[in-house]
């Protein structure tokens, strides 16, 4: 059993920050009884749960969208692992049924050769609202056929997410998909807050991107974002960069929301982890990059060149929420969502994922599976 020792200066488990801890990892695992000190490195800095992002179409470069490859996959995973993310849902937006099944055969050959931090995979999309589409391509735009569900009936593809708007979806042909074990959520959606909510109580548990591309909370028709709100049971992703989101309507979500139902998601593009100024899009547009800001040359936000360690000091110094409920939103929450029971905290036993930040909470190291990236 191959075994390395290690003194974190300060370690955050999930739920406790705590000083000079000795852990070791072991087969992936980390483990804190029965250690021998003497050959211990020191980890300077905040040793926390390393951060997982269930929304993420780019980044270093590579496009999903553009390639669906196991050379794109890694060059993803690599770009964000250097801002702490040790576990990724690759996502592929709204395109044609030939791209969706070589994306899925390409993320099920990556977790059959054990490829890192690739968790599973993420269609947004094709199922949209037109009114609600975004960037997404209109001419993908279809209602749900036995093509798709022949793709996401596969069970070698990890975790299967769908977005979907409900409006455009049968309630039979939702409870379809969660037999075929998809966690589905809403987004890019103009239903109602009847429809949302007969959704959800059909077994819908996720919000893709609250409060952009969906239909608006107002006195008379709460729709799809006063149901997000609403509802104690569903999860919400939420992109903290600025420009999706108003500071005070991300913070009224959190309020809102139980505790442990917001999670903090990217929506990363190309240019994540580069100096990429603009790339190639769908139907003949391209994605221009001003500062920190993404858009589609026809005007849309697309996207984001957000990454997760920059999400935690945004939801810190903007949103005013705690480092260790921040943390909790980017890391254990998104593992509760996934199901993904030994991820999201460092405790015995559990998966040796972990990230090593500095006093202003960038990355100075990440491990997946113990092993330094």
């Amino acid at each position: 059993m191959t075994q390395k020792t290690y003194i974190a200066e300060r370690l955050f488990d999930g739920e406790n920050f705590r000083d000079n801890v000795l852990f070791s990892v072991a087969n992936g695992k980390i483990h804190f009884e029965n250690i021998d000190p003497t050959s211990a490195e020191k980890l300077h800095g905040l040793v926390v749960p390393g951060f997982i992002d269930v929304q993420v179409n780019g980044g270093g470069g590579g496009f999903f969208n553009a390639e669906q490859t196991q050379k794109c996959l890694a060059t993803i995973v690599d770009a964000h692992s250097q801002f702490g993310s040790t576990g990724l849902m690759p996502t592929l937006i709204t395109d044609d049924i030939e791209v969706m099944r070589r994306a899925a055969d390409t993320v099920s050959k990556a977790i059959s050769e054990g490829q890192c931090g690739i968790l599973g995979i993420h269609f947004e999309g094709p199922h949209l609202s037109h009114p609600k589409k975004g960037t997404h391509s209109e001419q993908f735009l279809r209602p749900i056929s036995e093509a798709e569900f022949d793709v996401y009936a596969r069970q070698d593809l990890g975790i299967k997410m769908v977005t979907l708007a409900p409006e455009t979806v049968s309630l039979d042909d939702i409870r379809r998909l969660l037999s075929l074990d998809v966690k589905v959520c809403i987004g890019h959606s103009n239903a109602d807050f009847e429809t949302t909510m007969n959704a959800l109580n059909a077994g819908v548990d996720g919000f893709t991107h609250l409060f952009n591309a969906m239909s608006a909370f107002t006195s008379r028709e709460p729709g799809v974002v006063g149901a997000a709100l609403w509802d104690n049971n569903s999860w919400c992703g939420l992109i903290v960069d600025g420009h999706h989101v108003h500071a005070a309507s991300a913070k009224l979500a959190i309020r809102t929301k139980q505790q442990g139902k917001v999670i903090l998601v990217t929506d990363a593009m190309p240019p994540v982890g580069t100096d990429m100024t603009e790339f190639d899009f769908f139907d003949g547009r391209k994605v221009i990059r001003t500062g920190d800001r993404l858009n589609s040359t026809t005007g849309e936000l697309a996207g984001s060149v957000l990454d997760m360690a920059s999400a935690v000091r945004n939801t810190v110094q903007t949103l005013d929420v705690t480092l260790a409920e921040s943390l909790r939103m980017a890391s254990l929450y998104p593992a509760q969502y996934l199901g993904l029971k030994n991820k999201g905290r460092l405790l015995e036993g559990f998966d040796a994922d972990f990230v090593v930040l500095d006093g202003e909470l960038h990355v100075i190291q990440t491990y997946i599976a113990g092993i330094e990236k």
